[in-house]
């Protein structure tokens, strides 16, 4: 397990992590939200022994990340895929990460066949690879050690469908097989794919620590989403009983404060056809955006501070 216990760190003035204690669990895939300046990297970091925190601790395993004798066999961990040697290649990086832990040599191949990289592209030059490439030895680098516990920032950045669709399977099978799976992302549709369970943090401090379902069950707001041929006509109806109606993104209207029964009875009452009618709940998108909103660091719109955000 992750442990994080009055988790604080401090820069200068300001707390980027404040007071933070959560636990991730294994055998299933914790995502980790927050808006930008929540503290997210901050906490990654700290968990990873690369900050110090300013009070608290966290620990993996019941040890601090310095205090693992072969931390890659312990930890593997993805936080900037550009974190390598361009002059390297793929091959020669995983090669060294091997040999700096006591992991046998033959393991870079079975990783780099485990995501996807042809032996050719493994022996050229970093530098060359694009951004998609990059980030499959990231995970590469994260896997070397065959590790109990995963922590990923935004690891399909960069990945096509059907990279995503093949990371979202390797963390669930990997959380299957009892591992530790912690996951941050902003992509709320894919987070809303993989993970079983969420810690949500604003401002350094602690939002929701819940499963996945209870989050969206807990905080969304339900509605009625119905599609007519007379979109407007069917509008006005609904409107003129005093109930909410949004436009959906996907088309249609979604309807706040009646059930479908009262909206399809409606509609046959004014001989309007439906083509739709489905009860239905806020999506994650929706429910963190709503949740979140005023632990946002930065907004599109503000005036900028002058001040760097810490993630």
């Amino acid at each position: 397990m992750i442990e994080a216990t009055e988790l604080t760190k401090r820069y200068g003035g300001r707390n980027a992590v404040d007071k933070l204690s959560f636990t991730v669990r294994p055998g299933r895939v914790t995502g980790f939200l927050g808006p930008n300046g929540a503290g997210k990297s901050t906490t990654m970091r700290l968990i990873l022994g690369l900050d110090t925190p300013t009070a608290g601790r966290v620990t993996v395993g019941g040890k601090r990340y310095a205090d693992l004798r072969a931390p890659l066999r312990t930890v593997g961990s993805l936080l900037d895929a550009k974190g390598v040697h361009g002059g390297r290649s793929a091959h020669q990086h995983l090669a060294a990460l091997a040999a700096s832990n006591g992991i046998p040599g033959r393991r870079v191949d079975d990783v780099l066949d485990l995501v996807g990289l042809p032996a050719d592209t493994a022996r050229t030059r970093t530098k060359g690879f694009s951004l998609g490439m990059g980030q499959r030895l990231g995970i590469a680098a994260a896997l070397i050690g065959d590790p109990e516990v995963l922590i990923l920032d935004e690891p399909v950045n960069g990945l096509d469908t059907e990279g995503i669709r093949w990371i979202r399977g390797l963390m669930k099978s990997l959380a299957a097989q009892g591992r530790t799976v912690f996951l941050s992302s902003h992509l709320m549709s894919e987070m809303e794919l993989t993970a079983d369970h969420l810690i949500v943090i604003g401002r350094g401090r602690l939002i929701a620590d819940t499963t996945m379902r209870d989050f969206i069950r807990t905080n969304s707001r339900s509605h009625t989403l119905v599609r007519s041929p007379e979109p407007e006509k069917l509008r006005a109806l609904l409107e003129a009983r005093g109930w909410g109606v949004r436009l959906d993104p996907g088309g249609g209207w979604r309807v706040d404060g009646t059930d479908a029964t009262a909206i399809g009875d409606l509609a046959r009452d004014h001989g309007l056809a439906v083509h739709e009618l489905t009860p239905a709940h806020s999506t994650l998108e929706e429910v963190y955006t709503a949740l979140a909103g005023d632990s946002a660091e930065y907004r599109a719109g503000e005036a900028a501070s002058g001040k760097e955000a810490v993630r």
